[in-house]
């Protein structure tokens, strides 16, 4: 996945596809990419925290649920978190959130995806100056803002109306579908090793 782009734009063009399928080529001669592949693309081992949480991304992808990313899937994974409607980037970070597959997020599942999102980006934070809420403490407050009938679990539609109508939410909520700095950083540091 060695999209280095950070444009948006409406529609993928045929040079952009041609560009792509050189570089998802380059990087998986197989046609596949496959999860530990991808886990190493991340720079995730497989023991560590954040393991999860880039599992469930490659889950995410996955949708023919083949456990590889063929180029069909990889060029629809990154037009949907480089170019996609804002609606559909919720409803894919949703189904991230959703780890059970039950249609709601409960705040076990939250949290669990936080954690793991704060591992992976550790030693990376765009707000530099902002204080970092803990996991439990952006839990907590994301549960406050949108559980909307206070039964402890966020239904897709408490979800989505809530991330609408809260910057903040907005924020926390849309897994940072815009990654092209933080993966150009994560590269930078690999190969300085």
């Amino acid at each position: 996945m060695g999209q280095s782009q950070c444009a948006t734009r409406e529609e993928i063009d045929v040079a952009d596809l041609q560009e792509m399928y050189k570089k998802f080529v380059t990087e998986c001669p197989s046609g596949a990419l496959y999860r530990h592949e991808f886990k190493r693309f991340f720079g995730i081992a497989s023991t560590n925290e954040a393991s999860q949480y880039v599992d469930q991304l490659f889950t995410s992808f996955d949708r023919n649920g083949d456990n590889t990313i063929d180029f069909l899937e990889y060029v629809a994974a990154l037009n949907l978190t480089l170019r996609g409607k804002l609606e559909h980037k919720l409803k894919w970070s949703f189904k991230i959130y959703d780890k059970d597959g039950n249609g709601c997020v409960d705040k076990r599942e939250l949290r669990e995806i936080i954690q793991s999102i704060y591992s992976v980006k550790k030693d990376w934070r765009r707000e530099q100056e902002a204080p970092l809420l803990s996991p439990d403490e952006v839990c907590e407050r994301i549960f406050q803002l949108m559980d909307e009938n206070g039964d402890g679990q966020l239904s897709l539609q408490e979800f989505l109306e809530g991330a609408q109508r809260d910057t903040w939410l907005m924020k926390m909520l849309q897994l940072d579908t815009n990654p092209c700095t933080w993966i150009m950083e994560q590269r930078r540091k690999s190969a300085l090793f």
